[in-house]
């Protein structure tokens, strides 16, 4: 458990999610400082951390029970992001963009037992209309610090943060109608307990922040872990 500084409330330790993993080594190191969920990327216009389908699948099987394999994928149809997740055998779809054909009721009844997260990139208020709206699709929602609207789209692995005070109300409104949420976006052991005191989450993601060069760093993981008292 954690703190609330201010009012010594105490505050639930919110499951950890370690994206952007790319090897079997990687996803054991994850898993052995405590990951509750770890991403897998594919296919994405940029950001780091992408894998090619094989390796997801490979990695996706050997995640221990107890622990989600997110697929990260950037297809906006819903036909496409079922074939996706059926060629990587994640028991987690992350939809890192906005669905633009099919619907998440066609991804719901096609990929039964198959968990969907909804990522809002919080580029400002509106972002609170449109969590909101998906939310009830979905089993979950994901902050994060994207922006959909460049040329080259942005949709995750920043390394920025975003307003928190927004990722604060959304979280307050998916509170109210029992859904869970993730917050993603630059954070690192030095910002985490922070975030986590701010908005309090369901569970955080983190990518950049434990990364050296490209690679898990585990003594910034182990930072993180520390950071919000699980180690």
């Amino acid at each position: 458990m954690m703190y609330h500084p201010h009012s010594n409330q105490q505050l639930p330790t919110p499951r950890v999610k370690v994206c952007c993993i790319s090897s079997l080594d990687e996803a054991r190191l994850a898993v052995s400082y405590g990951a509750s969920a770890l991403g897998l990327v594919a296919s994405m216009p940029s950001g780091p951390g992408i894998i090619a389908d094989a390796t997801i699948r490979e990695i996706a099987r050997t995640i221990p029970p107890g622990v989600s394999s997110f697929l990260l994928t950037s297809r906006q149809d819903s036909a496409g992001i079922i074939a996706h997740q059926r060629e990587c055998c994640t028991n987690t779809v992350q939809i890192v963009d906005r669905l633009e054909r099919g619907s998440h009721n066609h991804l719901r009844h096609s990929l039964p037992g198959v968990g969907l997260v909804q990522v809002i990139h919080v580029t400002g208020e509106e972002a609170v209309d449109e969590a909101l709206r998906v939310a009830p699709l979905v089993d979950a929602i994901l902050l994060d610090s994207g922006n959909q609207a460049l040329t080259v789209k942005e949709l995750g692995g920043t390394g920025r943060t975003h307003d928190w005070r927004i990722s604060r109300r959304i979280r307050e409104e998916l509170t109210a109608i029992g859904k869970p949420m993730y917050l993603a976006g630059g954070l690192n052991a030095h910002n985490v307990r922070a975030a986590v005191e701010t908005v309090e989450p369901f569970g955080v993601d983190v990518c950049s922040g434990v990364r050296t060069d490209g690679g898990l760093d585990e003594r910034k993981l182990a930072a993180f872990f520390t950071a919000l008292g699980t180690l």
